[in-house]
């Protein structure tokens, strides 16, 4: 709901009122304030979550997230609202990642992503509250204009904790690695999961030990590895194990992909919609408030049909065909704005830069939101994916840090830019998941592992054969 609500906030005209106008850079500053503070606390939500259980953390950072937009709430002057943007951006880094990890972890194979892609529906939902919230306060004549959306913000916050405090059972797979096995076993039954898919995570974990193992044992020289691992008495693992030698190359496809979700841009669409629907041509605040809101509704109608077929579309396709959809619509938008047909108050161009924000946001939402953050949970063992899954999540807010920080300066600045930088981001992350994506859409365990084996060893020869092919042509020259 935040992504909805701070754009819309900052260009409010009590808020201005209130704090002064900003200028781009500021107004980058305050509205990315929240992401690197998330970004360094899910860096570690994963230990925390492996040490606390899953259920905890997503409280503690949901609490801490009511805190900050508490904070930002009943602020009186800037620095107190960016304070407060500050501490929602820990309790957010804290519970994002481990949530979907959470999901992950209790849901079997056959299920697993239309439930792990549940939290983008209810994001989604929360995005479409906020942006008609705004668009419903932006008139009132007082500063509840723009503090009534985090008083609500704050509200669900405290809710959501307390629920997941009471209601939400420990992760069986958590349990099952502590050894725990009673409380895994009365945990399953709460969930309704049967034996066969009992076994399953039985299996599964009893196979990530062995991979480990043998690891640590084909390593000629134990001494470099000891001090990498940090042993956590609790857990067992290493802090590092994230780039353990079995694991390492999904580590870094994880880190890639999330980060490159963000740098599609669709976060400085979100964030500043008002903005770019004011330069297409919307002047009045009223339309370009209401157009926000209309994205918004579109955003959540796609995701509906996109979670119930997530499992049916696969994950690498949606993630290859989805990254040609969104560059091509962000060169559309850049070439009509550096052909300077665009303009604010006749013509064609702008109305398809308006549909192309839209079907901007519906592609990304039915390929990219819910394809890849499934894809970097489920891509994990069981002995690292919280970890993995937080760190890549972390490399997701310092992404989206830039996006949202440079994103109105780009626009200041230059009406094409920021659209060919998105557009050339989301072509790049395509040809490369091309080339190193394999598939994980109801996988087991040892199918997941053996396809990232496939795939290094195609990775492999192809790097050969292109450094062949260099050497071969660069002889002549050195002759």
């Amino acid at each position: 709901m935040d992504t909805g609500v701070i754009g819309s906030v900052t260009v409010m005209k009590s808020y201005v009122s209130d704090f002064g106008s900003l200028s781009a850079i500021i107004h980058g500053l305050v509205v990315s304030a929240i992401l690197i503070p998330a970004a360094v606390s899910s860096f570690f939500a994963g230990r925390v979550a492996d040490v606390l259980g899953r259920p905890k953390n997503i409280a503690i950072g949901a609490l801490i997230f009511g805190l900050g937009t508490a904070l930002e709430a009943g602020a009186i002057q800037l620095a107190m609202f960016v304070v407060g943007r500050i501490i929602e951006g820990i309790g957010e880094g804290l519970y994002l990642g481990t949530l979907v990890v959470y999901i992950c972890e209790i849901s079997p194979p056959g299920q697993r992503g239309p439930l792990t892609a549940g939290p983008q529906l209810f994001t989604c939902l929360g995005l479409m509250i906020g942006f008609f919230t705004c668009y419903g306060t932006a008139n009132m004549s007082s500063s509840l204009a723009w503090r009534t959306p985090f008083i609500l913000l704050t509200s669900f916050s405290i809710v959501f904790a307390v629920a997941s405090m009471l209601w939400l059972v420990p992760s069986p797979r958590w349990l099952i690695l502590l050894g725990r096995q009673s409380e895994a076993s009365a945990a399953w039954d709460v969930l309704g999961v049967g034996h066969t898919e009992r076994e399953k995570a039985d299996m599964e974990l009893r196979t990530t030990n062995v991979h480990s193992n043998i690891l640590m044992d084909a390593s000629s020289d134990q001494n470099d590895i000891a001090p990498l691992r940090a042993v956590d008495s609790t857990t067992g693992r290493g802090f590092l194990d994230v780039f353990a030698r079995d694991v390492r190359s999904r580590t870094g496809l994880a880190v890639f992909l999330l980060g490159m979700q963000q740098l599609s841009g669709i976060d400085g669409v979100l964030y500043y919609a008002p903005i770019l629907f004011a330069q297409a041509g919307l002047a009045s605040s009223e339309a370009s408030f209401l157009a926000s809101g209309v994205s918004a509704i579109v955003i959540f109608s796609v995701t509906i049909p996109a979670l119930l077929l997530s499992d049916k579309w696969g994950r690498r396709h949606s993630t290859i065909y989805g990254g040609l959809g969104l560059s091509a619509t962000m060169f559309i938008m850049g070439g009509l704005y550096a052909g300077n047909t665009v303009h604010g108050d006749s013509g064609a161009a702008r109305w398809v830069v308006i549909v192309c924000i839209y079907v901007f946001a519906s592609i990304f939402c039915i390929s990219w939101s819910i394809g890849i953050k499934i894809y970097v949970a489920e891509s994990q063992p069981q002995r690292t994916r919280a970890s993995a899954t937080n760190l890549a999540h972390g490399s997701n807010w310092v992404t989206n840090f830039l996006v949202a920080l440079t994103t109105p300066i780009m626009l200041a600045n230059s009406t094409y830019g920021a659209y060919f930088l998105f557009g050339g981001c989301t072509l790049i992350t395509a040809i490369v998941c091309f080339f190193f994506m394999p598939e994980t859409k109801g996988k087991s365990l040892d199918e997941i592992e053996e396809a990232f084996r496939r795939r290094a060893s195609i990775s492999g020869s192809f790097s050969k054969t292109v450094r062949k092919i260099l050497g071969t042509v660069s002889a002549p020259s050195t002759a």
